[in-house]
């Protein structure tokens, strides 16, 4: 998706995958410094700890606390969330869905989540409910982003929460393909919305088991892809200081994914 975008643009970069683990995360922050980088993508588990090894954050990055996006500016590391923002317009957008004075279900306590908490209270969500398995993560989350109108719930009030949701976003890792959990589901079927929207962040595969099951259910969905172009596009411009060329990204991500699903099915 970015190399496309720096194709089309003629821009002189290149983007490509480095795997870390969380003890190097330091000393990989310190190369960035150099020169030859314009900055990096974070995705999960470092979107945390990301936040913590830039000098400076972006205001959507210091609210979430967390960072997908780093920037180089001199010698100086800022890091941004775009996350909050492609989340919104895919939201908006590619869904034709408007938060305000909806109550909306999140399922998660990480980096993404995070993120989709801030969006949805910046965009007038009425209520907002946390369910993540290890309740007191989300306890701590929730104190931490000191939203007015964010809770957390387990157990039966859990359940009801999901049940009679306008929005059930699923910011975990779960039904990821070469995930953890790649078949499974993010909350108990019976837990599935009455009437809700639900909205995936997972993009790979492009409909996961939690979008199928919200399928056949009747329910309106939404998929992760929109939400990867669209941060990906301000990532883009933020490095570059160019328009992003959005619909070849799009075309370029979801070409990517279905390949990678035509080699898993092969």
């Amino acid at each position: 998706m970015q190399n496309a975008a720096f194709l089309e643009t003629r821009f002189p970069a290149w983007y490509e995958a480095i795997e870390l683990e969380a003890e190097e995360a330091p000393a990989f922050f310190a190369l960035l410094r150099e020169p030859r980088w314009l900055g990096v993508n974070v995705t999960i588990p470092h979107k945390e700890a990301a936040a913590r090894l830039v000098d400076r954050r972006s205001r959507d990055a210091e609210r979430a606390g967390a960072v997908n996006t780093v920037v180089r500016e001199g010698s100086e590391l800022v890091g941004h969330n775009t996350d909050i923002s492609g989340f919104l317009r895919a939201l908006r957008e590619d869904a034709g869905f408007d938060p305000a004075g909806c109550l909306a279900v999140v399922l998660g306590a990480g980096g993404a989540a995070r993120a989709c908490l801030v969006g949805l209270a910046d965009a007038g969500a009425q209520r907002i409910v946390v369910v993540n398995r290890d309740v007191g993560r989300a306890e701590r989350l929730v104190a931490e982003l000191a939203l007015d109108n964010l809770t957390v719930a387990s157990g039966d009030r859990a359940q009801a929460a999901c049940r009679a949701a306008d929005l059930l976003v699923n910011a975990t890792s779960v039904g990821m393909r070469g995930g953890p959990a790649p078949d499974d589901l993010p909350l108990p079927i019976g837990w599935l919305p009455a009437r809700a929207l639900v909205y995936d962040l997972v993009y790979r595969p492009t409909e996961t088991p939690l979008l199928r099951a919200a399928n056949t259910r009747g329910l309106p969905t939404l998929g992760g892809l929109a939400m990867l172009v669209y941060q990906g596009a301000s990532a883009f411009e933020l490095w570059t200081g160019l328009a992003a060329p959005v619909e070849r990204m799009r075309a370029a991500a979801a070409a990517q994914v279905e390949e990678a699903s035509e080699c898993s099915d092969s």
